[in-house]
């Protein structure tokens, strides 16, 4: 089975492509979603916040503060640096174990997708054999962040700016779709599922 790393900036529209993926038949692991499950209560990740941080980290219900885990990430570099690598190795064992599971089930998909938005600054965890950018102008990026988080053009910039360059991605990529028009997506998946689909056989 081959293994898809599917990557891109904040609002370039990697849950939607990857959502396309799985209407037709793909599986997608998704590092947003176990960085979620590593950080529940009782879980290694969130001990291992509680450990380095201290409560302060803990809402009033037991669960991880994550509006202010964001807030410190994106304002101390030094606090991200030592949050990604108490996750990043969590997170990563929980997808592999996510594709091993899919890879020895009755009924394995023909290719696998790794949703991993940081792939390009934390990939080495992953053993990819092509890498999908979905790409986008950074100033349509920055829009498009405004407009779905309701923040400010600053604001946006920022999380930008904490995040792998645009040109660092397009090197990094095998294949890339440009997600500017409404329709870029779908024709964009359809192309790249019938060229996987070869390369899996």
């Amino acid at each position: 089975m081959i293994h898809i790393g599917l990557t891109g900036g904040i609002a370039s529209g990697k849950s939607s492509a990857a959502a396309l993926f799985e209407q037709k038949g793909v599986m997608v692991v998704d590092a947003d979603q176990a960085a979620r499950d590593v950080v529940l209560p009782g879980n290694s990740g969130l001990h291992a916040l509680i450990r380095q941080f201290g409560s302060s980290l803990l809402s009033a219900d037991g669960s991880l503060n994550r509006p202010l885990l964001r807030q410190w990430i994106f304002s101390d570099p030094e606090k991200r640096a030592v949050v990604e690598g108490i996750l990043h190795p969590l997170i990563a064992a929980h997808l592999n174990q996510q594709a091993l599971q899919a890879e020895s089930s009755n009924t394995p998909p023909p290719y696998l997708i790794y949703m991993i938005p940081l792939l390009i600054e934390k990939g080495d965890s992953y053993a990819l054999d092509r890498i999908l950018l979905i790409d986008l102008p950074q100033p349509l990026q920055v829009e498009r962040v405004m407009l779905r988080d309701q923040i400010s053009a600053t604001e946006a910039q920022a999380i930008l700016d904490a995040q792998a360059s645009r040109e660092s991605r397009q090197r990094a990529a095998d294949d890339i779709i440009l997600n500017i028009a409404p329709t870029d997506l779908s024709r964009g998946v359809n192309r790249l599922h019938q060229q996987y689909l070869q390369l899996a056989q």
